[in-house]
């Protein structure tokens, strides 16, 4: 059976390193609109300038290009088995536009809730050390805005499908956190 799933939560809650982590312990290709959308800017691609400015606002990409590389990448033989989606969908709407491509596109959802200050004070941390010009103070508060007015409404959209962690504490103990509640489900 495959394991398609999703991960939800403010930015810096932990999705990319959790994810990355249960993608190898699952064998499902991780797969992150963030990361992918990033490698387009950086290397010039005609995505990238599209995206560009949007991202380096804390806005998010327009829905029609997120679904596009969304859909192409999930219907790649790596993820006949299932897949983790971090980063997408953002929005009620891409939710929609992905049940529409893809037939019980997401199975469980995997939401990592975390305190905001420590959110803030983990991106500018990671800013800090990675270096990455989309993580200053002003973009991380507008990015956590956007979350709460578009991510945010997903919970309820997937419902039953929710499973709730404590995005605090190490990283071996969130996910320990995810594992129990993925053995629950």
């Amino acid at each position: 059976m495959a394991r398609r799933i999703l991960f939800l939560g403010p930015p810096g809650a932990g999705k990319g390193t959790q994810a990355a982590m249960l993608s190898r312990a699952l064998h499902i290709p991780h797969i992150s609109t963030g990361a992918m959308l990033r490698d387009a800017v950086a290397t010039g691609t005609e995505l990238g300038r599209k995206v560009e400015s949007v991202m380096a606002a804390g806005d998010l990409v327009s829905d029609d290009l997120v679904v596009a590389i969304v859909d192409e990448r999930i219907n790649q033989s790596d993820a006949n088995c299932g897949y983790l989606l971090d980063g997408f969908p953002r929005t009620i709407a891409q939710a929609e536009a992905l049940n529409d491509a893809v037939v019980n596109a997401i199975g469980t959802v995997v939401l990592l809730e975390a305190d905001t200050d420590e959110l803030v004070a983990r991106l500018l941390k990671r800013a800090e050390e990675e270096g990455r010009a989309d993580d200053n103070e002003t973009t991380i508060r507008r990015r956590l805005e956007v979350y709460h007015s578009e991510t945010e409404p997903l919970i309820d959209f997937y419902g039953d499908a929710v499973i709730r962690v404590d995005g605090m504490g190490s990283i071996e103990e969130v996910f320990a956190r995810i594992m129990l509640g993925l053995a629950a489900n």
